[in-house]
């Protein structure tokens, strides 16, 4: 009998743009770096860090970011701390460590986070890939027919340098979107909204609360922004008033109530009047100086021309096969990031794993009809369990990331990243305003800290 030894497959190196240098955008410029494509990452801002990267001053932006452009992308305010611990959140072969001289908390403020991605940038020498100041205006097909082989699809990507106004045209041989969902603001319908004559805005510009002091605030949605900022505008505002979808609240937001006389929780809003007064939908009735919305994020890619191939309606984009690829366009154009509620970090390492494997012919996808039914199978789904089409790409599984990681052979994740990370919202949800300074998994906190990944890595 005679061994036949297959050929090694040879890498293809491809041209590839990456939208985006926030967590999703680097790790996937790395990943693309070593198997060998040629990186290009546009970045609209002056340094690496998407939303991390503070943005203090907002006065140019529209109050409730009603335009096509936004001028702000960073959604980050000046006190927002992490709501999962440090050891859950780095990329699997760089630990997100405390480092002497800087912010060592367990929960640490969002700066620390990013200097972790500066750091993470340094190590892996992706700063000489990124056009920084670079805003991508037009993201297009050059030869946009149906009948063209799939390995030669190619993207023209039109951008302008901010400063001086250059516009510039290149055809990449694939494009990776990370450009984050946490921008546009999603605003609700309320009746008398538009006329309300007070001050509203989204918590997409919402940095300090000194502004609010001595004011009636009115906070729309009882997200974990909203609570955060709640929580902090009671220290300086008259009232605060939450309004929620239900009553029914964690244990943990019970207690901060409890604990302020001038924090109240309302059900949703009924209407806005012209006088002031917001009527809530059991009737009550107060009157606001600001209506701070903290009702979420839309999934908007305006330089993306698609023609309708890939689009994002009522904030599910699709269609996508694992949120990552459209069956259209795919392997070409893909989406790093999209997915919500899950261990961000190291999904989207095996997103970008995925993505630069598929581009240099080591792996391939399924075909277009598998991956339409695999989509249409994913929908169905989720609407036999009740789960709204906005809310697509909230994952809140653990198992699915791991499925996820399987088709590049990812590692799962780690049994302690997973209970450190159920721990943490445990806590949250029964100590609100204390979990981020105490805790009760420290035996498991101490053993996770022996692992061969914080003994081994943490030196990078």
């Amino acid at each position: 009998m005679v061994s036949v030894i297959p050929e090694p497959i040879k890498s293809q190196s491809k041209t590839v743009c990456v939208i985006g240098a926030g967590p999703s955008g680097l790790v996937s410029a790395r990943e693309l770096k070593k198997e060998g494509h040629k990186v290009v990452v546009m970045e609209q801002n002056n340094e690496v860090g998407g939303q991390w990267l503070y943005q203090p001053n907002v006065e140019e932006e529209d109050p409730l970011g009603k335009t096509k452009t936004l001028k702000v992308h960073s959604s980050i305010y000046s006190s927002l701390r992490l709501i999962s611990p440090r050891e859950v959140m780095g990329f699997s072969d760089f630990p997100f460590t405390a480092k002497e001289g800087r912010d060592t908390r367990r929960f640490p403020g969002h700066e620390e986070l990013w200097l972790y991605l500066k750091d993470f940038c340094e190590v892996f020498g992706l700063r000489e890939m990124i056009r920084f100041n670079v805003r991508v205006e037009i993201v297009e097909m050059v030869n946009d027919d149906k009948d063209v082989d799939d390995n030669i699809k190619r993207w023209m990507v039109k951008s302008v340098e901010k400063k001086s106004g250059e516009v510039i045209e290149e055809v990449f041989d694939a494009v990776v979107v990370a450009s984050g969902h946490y921008s546009y603001p999603r605003l609700p319908s309320i009746k008398g909204m538009d006329l309300w004559k007070r001050k509203q805005l989204h918590s997409h510009i919402y940095r300090v609360p000194d502004p609010f002091r001595d004011e009636v605030v009115v906070v729309v949605g009882c997200s974990m922004s909203g609570q955060d900022i709640s929580i902090e505008l009671v220290q300086v505002a008259k009232e605060v008033h939450l309004s929620a979808k239900s009553l029914d609240v964690p244990p943990g937001l019970s207690k901060v109530i409890s604990k302020h006389h001038n924090l109240h929780l309302h059900l949703e809003i009924e209407s806005l009047e012209e006088d002031g007064r917001v009527i809530f939908v059991d009737g009550s009735c107060i009157v606001a100086d600001t209506i701070l919305y903290c009702t979420g994020y839309l999934y908007k890619f305006p330089f993306l021309e698609s023609k309708g191939r890939v689009e994002a309606d009522d904030n599910r984009v699709g269609p996508l096969f694992e949120h990552t690829f459209s069956p259209f366009l795919s392997p070409s154009l893909s989406f790093v990031g999209i997915p919500r509620k899950l261990i961000g970090f190291p999904f989207f390492e095996s997103q970008a794993k995925w993505i630069a494997k598929l581009l240099s012919g080591k792996t391939s996808l399924p075909s277009f009809d598998e991956m339409m039914q695999s989509i249409s199978e994913f929908y169905i789904a989720r609407e036999a369990a009740g789960i709204p089409k906005r809310n697509t790409h909230d994952i809140c599984d653990f198992n699915y990331c791991d499925k996820y990681a399987d088709y590049v052979g990812f590692p799962h994740l780690e049994e302690w990243r997973k209970e450190l990370c159920m721990s943490a919202l445990l806590n949250s949800m029964e100590n609100l305003d204390t979990y981020r300074d105490s805790w009760d998994d420290d035996d498991l906190l101490q053993e996770t800290l022996q692992n061969p990944y914080f003994t081994q890595l943490a030196t990078l």
